[in-house]
């Protein structure tokens, strides 16, 4: 009994001392925070990958608006 007392309190003393000298997870991280600006890119339509119908259509608005753009000048002026 005497030997059972013995070992139990040992081995609660070197349990006790392991864990009290343990050094916790709990250790303060440096955080850092990069801020990056990311301009989304819109696939650009080329010239080769629009149709004749797409660039003759695109051709006749420019027309229509800029013919547009003078009627409402020459309305503009009469103020």
């Amino acid at each position: 009994m005497k030997r059972v007392f013995v070992m139990g309190s040992l081995f609660l003393v070197s349990t006790l001392s392991l864990v009290s000298c343990r050094e916790t997870e709990e250790k303060e991280k440096e955080v850092i925070v990069k801020e990056v600006e990311v301009e989304k890119q819109t696939p650009d339509e080329t010239e080769e990958q629009k149709g004749i119908l797409e660039r003759t259509g695109e051709k006749v608005d420019k027309e229509v608006n800029k013919e547009i753009d003078e009627e409402i000048e020459k309305i503009g002026d009469d103020n």
